[in-house]
């Protein structure tokens, strides 16, 4: 795909957090004003940055709460480009093509959907939040992103299996 501003705009650095509770459950949330839009907390990573910490820090964002655990990660960079509608109705689509995404397993065995606080950045991310069964994860997010979620869920499955018993 050509980007409408230049087939020459960079992909976006960043990572994305897929936390799992003792039941072998993924959090995921419904992005903020787009219903029917489900992903895993994920963002860009800053300057000088490690992506784990970006990782830490996103989830903390988005979720509002600290997890420091890291269950797994994928071993490569996983990456997308945006469609037309993101590329031409968003902020984010004018400055990149797409994401270049490092993703990581951050266990959270007590985990519940209650103990979220949504608001606890200056930018909410998200209306609601859920913990679901992978595969469920993977049929909500946007079509775009499916393809990502699904080679997240084969790499992660095993590791789920056993963490789900800790």
């Amino acid at each position: 795909m050509v980007h409408p501003e230049g087939p020459d705009l960079p992909y976006r650095w960043a990572v994305g957090a897929i936390a799992c509770n003792r039941e072998g459950l993924v959090l995921i949330g419904e992005r903020l004003g787009t219903p029917g839009a489900w992903q895993f907390p994920q963002g860009g990573i800053d300057e000088g940055e490690a992506p784990l910490a970006a990782a830490y820090r996103e989830f903390q964002e988005e979720v509002g709460v600290a997890l420091t655990e890291c269950w797994g990660e994928y071993p490569d960079w996983l990456r997308y480009e945006f469609p037309p509608a993101v590329l031409a109705s968003t902020a984010i689509g004018k400055k990149y093509r797409g994401q270049q995404q490092r993703w990581f397993l951050l266990g959270w065995p007590d985990g519940t959907a209650a103990a979220c606080r949504l608001d606890a950045h200056d930018e909410p991310e998200f209306a609601r939040v859920e913990f679901v069964p992978f595969a469920e994860a993977v049929n909500r997010v946007v079509a775009f992103k499916r393809p990502i979620y699904e080679n997240l869920q084969r790499f992660f499955a095993p590791v789920i299996a056993t963490a789900r018993y800790m």
